[in-house]
This record gives structure tokens, sequence and C-alpha cells, in this order.
């Protein structure tokens, strides 16, 4: 039986030119700007320095797809959007996503879904589990990066912490409930200074918000002091970072913090007389109006001491909406009202 495969197809002319679609360019790729983002890469070598965060056990003798090239595969995959290693099927055979992972032999293809999912289920033991990390050097690569961006010592490093969520839709190991997302999910925890990233930590969703952010915060601020011992450095993050441990740590440990207040009814006593001006205010003018009154002010159980807290006593069309923050920094250094708008309202941008 003869096979015939029509190698063009002719549509109709615009003006003097041929319109006709053909199918003869061989392999191409619709992810071609993602040769951008290898450049960028190349720059600081990234995917090599953590490929040597990762240990081998397999006969390097019989292997076909090394750590770093499964790596770049996985990584780079991400960063175009293929999220699940299904999409490796295809991707494998792609010539573009061969020389972003650093395939030698192009028309060779890459590493299949089960072999990239051996490499994500990196540390565990058993007959085929031969590739492991280090969590401690990935941890110290991120922070080194950072450090690596800055030709001068900064004069001051803000780090944000935030934890949010990883929604779950199957019967993922560790997986709970979360009431303030509604949903089941993981509750990662997630270190910047300003848009780079020093830590990400994968955590279930059955704890604190501010679960490990001391040994966390701990862990970098030895980091950059080993090579900047004289930089300020500030902790910055909503209310539920606002813990004694964490508080009490940076107090003993020369580090700054400006953490959000969870409101309560002795809170809001305090700034009645600031709220009922902010009110009348708002009467007058229709306008948003708000004031930033400071206090020290004491928990009556957990905190071991007073602190300065600031407070936006804001009155809106729709009502009061007071805001507060506790600090370490001092009046003369901020303002509250800068402190609050400026310094503290800045968290992630």
């Amino acid at each position: 039986m003869t096979e015939c495969i029509q190698e063009a197809f002719r549509f109709a002319a615009h003006f003097s030119r041929r319109v006709e679609a053909g199918f003869t360019a061989g392999h191409v790729s619709n992810d071609g700007g993602a040769l951008l983002l290898r450049q960028a890469e190349r720059k600081i070598n990234l995917l090599g320095r953590l490929a040597g965060c990762f240990g081998d056990g397999r006969n390097q003798e019989r292997i076909e797809h090394t750590v770093e090239e499964m790596l770049a595969q996985r990584i780079y995959g991400l960063a175009l959007g293929y999220e699940d290693l299904n999409d490796h099927e295809q991707l494998r055979s792609d010539p573009l996503m061969g020389l972003l992972s650093g395939k030698r032999k192009l028309d060779e293809p890459l590493a299949g879904k089960s072999t990239l999912n051996r490499l994500e289920l990196a540390g565990r033991t058993g007959r085929y589990h031969k590739i492991n990390y280090s969590a401690e050097a990935i941890d110290r690569l991120l922070v080194d990066l950072y450090i690596e961006s800055h030709r001068a010592p900064p004069k001051e490093i803000v780090l944000d912490l935030d934890a949010t969520d990883i929604p779950l839709y199957g019967h993922q190991p560790e997986r709970f409930f979360h009431g303030y997302y509604d949903s089941y999910c993981y509750l990662p925890l997630y270190i910047f200074a300003g848009d780079q990233l020093l830590c990400a930590r994968l955590r279930p969703a059955n704890q604190d918000a501010a679960a490990g952010s001391v040994e966390e915060v701990k862990r970098i601020v030895v980091q950059l002091r080993q090579h900047w011992p004289e930089v300020k450095i500030v902790l910055r993050a909503d209310s539920g970072f606002c813990r004694e441990e964490l508080m009490a740590w940076c107090e003993a440990h020369a580090v700054d913090y400006v953490l959000g207040l969870a409101r309560n009814q002795r809170l809001a006593r305090i700034i009645g007389k600031p709220m009922h001006q902010a009110r009348v205010l708002h009467q007058s003018t229709g306008k948003a109006a708000r004031l930033f009154p400071e206090f020290q002010y004491q928990t009556r159980k957990s905190w071991s001491q007073a602190r300065r807290v600031v407070a936006k006593a804001e009155y809106l069309d729709k009502g009061e909406n007071p805001r507060f923050v506790v600090t370490s920094l001092s009046a003369p250094q901020w303002n509250a009202q800068d402190l609050y708008e400026k310094f503290y309202c800045a968290r992630g941008e």
C-alpha cells in the first residue's frame, strides 16, 4: 500500500505573494525565549553549582543522563510552565530542551518522566534511589548567590519572611487542612532579600506560620555576617511571625525587626482617642483619615518585655480599619508614619 504524505498546503495568494504551509522544517520548538534564561544562568553557573550539591551513586559508565542534565531539564521545564512530569514525555525529544539541558548529542532523547521522578525522590533509600543531596549545601548556595550579586557590602539588608499555601488536590504525604486558606495545602516558608530568594522550606500546614523561622533566620544571618560583619539586618513580616522566640532572638543578636501585630481589645482601647479623631476627620472631609500613634506595649503572658508598637488608626467609608506593628527600631530612626507606610507596607515590593 502506497503511503502518501503531503508536505505542503497552498492557500489563496496575497497579491503577488504565494501563501503556503510547509511541514519540512524538521524539529521545531516554540520555547525560544528560554535561551535568554540560559544566558543568565551561564553567568552565575547556577545549575552546575546546584548539581554540585548532589551525590550520584550510579555506575557512571552506564548512565545516560547526568544529574546536571536532569536538573536543567526539570528546572527549565518548570520555568517554561511545564509543571507535570508527564510533559517530559514530549519535551525529552525537543531539541531546544536538549540544548538547555546541556545534552551533547541533541538527536538523543532526554530523561523520561520515570527517571526524573527518581531524581525528585533523591535522598530516599532503596534499590532505585541512587541520587542524594545535601540540603545544607543548597541552603548555603542560595545565600552565596545573593552575596555574590553585590559588588560592595550593602549598608542594610531587609529580610522578608512569608508563609503561603501550595494547594493540594490529591493525597500527598503530610496533607492537612488549613483554616485560613480553606483548603488542603502545604505551608512553605520563604525568606527574601529584595527580589532574591534566600530560603524556601516546604512544610506541612498543621503548624504555626512562624515554625522553624528562628533556625532559618539564624543560619542566614550567620552566613551574611561572615562576609559583611558590619551590615545592618532588619526582619520584616506579617503578624504570623510576631512571636516572642523570634523577637527575643533578634534582640539578643543585634537584628532589628518590624512585624505585624494582630489586633485585640487592649490595643483597640489604647488607640481609642486617635481612632475617634480619625472618625471626626473622615466625617468632615469625606475622605479616608488616618493617624499614627505609638506606645509601649507588652502582652500579659507571652512577651518578656515591653516593646514599641506603632498603630494606624484609620477610618474609611466602611468604618474603622486599625492596624498595628511592633518594632525594635527607635523613633529617631523611623517616625511612626514612615515606619508603617514606607517600611512595613513595602513588604513584597
